[in-house]
């Protein structure tokens, strides 16, 4: 099926940007935390930052600063200050996925793209500088005093947009996140990239893609 939509939204940090959060975090814990409990230790971490955006807005900083606290409470390990700047800090380091660059720049000229993320409004600049877009408008939890699956981050985008879900395709490598609430609200389309980091889910109505590079292909480019 080809698509047409007025925009395409997208994911950033984990769809267009190397989410590097746990390989930060194994490298920030690797004297505090045995190598055969840091998956373990990992996963309670992915876990705890979804728990964290799901009630009210906060920094994105306490997202990440409360959730590695509760990850080294749930498993008996130290917990320091420095460890949560050193994560926050790395964020605006981390690149872009193989092929993201070049599929913007060939997308770019036939639809307006948009970044829908959570993030803040001085920490998203950095990583859409990595991705060398000409991005038609990037919205951020802070903006919409929402995180993503919340609703409230959607809707923000929608009225600032002036457009509704069924005129748009949204894209994710997350469903949790992103891909579930996309498929609630009704969006045309529904493309997850899938980077191994979370089982697919056809029931949702997506369009799975293994590479970014099969993303012109639905669009008929």
């Amino acid at each position: 099926m080809i698509f047409k939509p007025k925009f395409i939204s997208f994911d950033c940090y984990g769809t267009l940007i190397d989410f590097e959060m746990g390989p930060t975090a194994a490298k920030i814990f690797q004297d505090r935390v045995p190598s055969k409990k840091m998956q373990a230790f990992l996963q309670s971490f992915k876990a705890q930052r979804l728990n964290e955006v799901l009630g009210a807005w906060k920094p994105f900083f306490d997202v990440v600063e409360n959730s590695i606290r509760l990850a080294c409470e749930q498993h008996g390990i130290e917990f320091r200050p420095e460890d949560a700047r050193a994560l926050y800090a790395a964020i605006p380091t981390w690149q872009p996925h193989p092929g993201v660059v070049e599929v913007l720049a060939a997308i770019a000229p036939h639809f307006p793209l948009v970044i829908l993320s959570n993030s803040m409004v001085d920490l998203i600049p950095h990583s859409v500088r990595h991705l060398r877009a000409p991005f038609h408008a990037v919205y951020t939890a802070e903006e919409a005093q929402a995180y993503k699956p919340r609703m409230e981050a959607f809707t923000h985008m929608f009225d600032q947009l002036g457009c509704g879900p069924e005129d748009m395709m949204h894209c994710s490598s997350s469903f949790r996140y992103d891909l579930m609430t996309a498929s609630d609200l009704g969006f045309m389309a529904r493309t997850f990239i899938d980077r191994g980091h979370e089982p697919s889910s056809e029931q949702y109505g997506v369009s799975r893609i293994t590479d970014i590079r099969q993303l012109p292909g639905l669009l008929g480019l």
